[in-house]
């Protein structure tokens, strides 16, 4: 630590020194920034491939979906299929099928999420009388049409519930600057209401991570979760038990790993996503920062 309190790299640098069977990872300022991988992904998503390990990518975004993130990887220079990502997306529509088939639900949210749940056969409405469940999500076309219809649902029938995709409070852009998400929403809707959000199904909340296992197919202390958020990624991973890294190419940054920050502390901490791979594991493949 320098004498004005800066953490240096050096002081927080820990990566693993084994591989493991299954590989989560988070996308935006993990995998790619963006438009742009970051460095190191490529080679490491296609290595951990050629060696058989599983990989998913993990999204709380729910403005795109499984097959919409494919192509965005793909067209970065990563080739993936759908199959391997998760986000919101699919699991608000596995958890309304799982637990509430037979709701009408009113989404107030953007197109990818409303053709998910209108494949799945899951009654939508927007009258206020048939709803019983308000889905909150990252909606750039919210207003106070919608507002209203939440409003009146939950508080002037007193009928519906509310529920969210994910808590995140902003999406970060590319320079530091980043949009409301989700969470905004749902400030809106329980400040008119004063209901309180029964479910979030995306990150921390272990209905993210349960999606994730039953696909993978793997017990948690076989899997290691990426991010660039501790109190998402990383929350998730230590409360399933799961070995953890963060990435210190998103919002966390090297000063952030101490005092509050202390409960949702990983296992590892990297400068670079492909400093995954065990360190004698990448000098055997001559591969260096670049």
């Amino acid at each position: 630590m320098t004498q004005s309190g800066e953490v240096q790299p050096s002081e927080v640098s820990k990566t693993p020194e084994k591989l493991y069977e299954g590989y989560i990872f988070d996308l935006d300022g993990t995998i790619y920034l963006g438009d742009e991988l970051l460095p190191g992904a490529k080679r490491l998503v296609l290595k951990l491939r050629e060696l058989g390990k599983r990989v998913v990518f993990l999204s709380n975004n729910p403005t795109k979906d499984p097959r919409m993130y494919a192509e965005k990887l793909t067209k970065l220079g990563l080739q993936t299929p759908a199959d391997e990502i998760v986000n919101t997306v699919v699991t608000m529509t596995q958890w309304l099928l799982r637990n509430h088939p037979e709701a009408t639900v009113f989404p107030i949210s953007e197109e990818p999420l409303k053709n998910a749940l209108r494949e799945a056969g899951i009654n939508m409405s927007e009258n206020a009388e048939e709803i019983d469940i308000v889905i909150a999500s990252y909606d750039r076309g919210f207003d106070y049409r919608k507002l209203q219809i939440a409003f009146d649902a939950i508080w002037f029938h007193q009928r519906a519930v509310l529920v969210t995709t994910n808590p995140d409070r902003y999406c970060p852009f590319p320079g530091g600057r980043g949009e409301p998400d989700a969470a905004a929403i749902v400030g809106a809707v329980e400040g008119c209401t004063g209901t309180k959000c029964r479910v979030n199904v995306g990150k921390p909340d272990p209905i993210m991570l349960d999606t994730v296992m039953d696909l993978v197919g793997l017990d948690a202390k076989d899997c290691v979760m990426t991010g660039d958020r501790l109190y998402t990624e990383i929350r998730m991973a230590l409360d399933a038990g799961m070995p953890s890294a963060v990435v210190l190419t998103g919002e966390t940054k090297a000063g952030d790993l101490r005092g509050e920050a202390a409960q949702n502390l990983p296992d590892y901490t990297l400068q670079r996503i492909d400093h995954l791979i065990p360190a004698g594991l990448r000098e055997e493949l001559g591969w260096e920062d670049a």
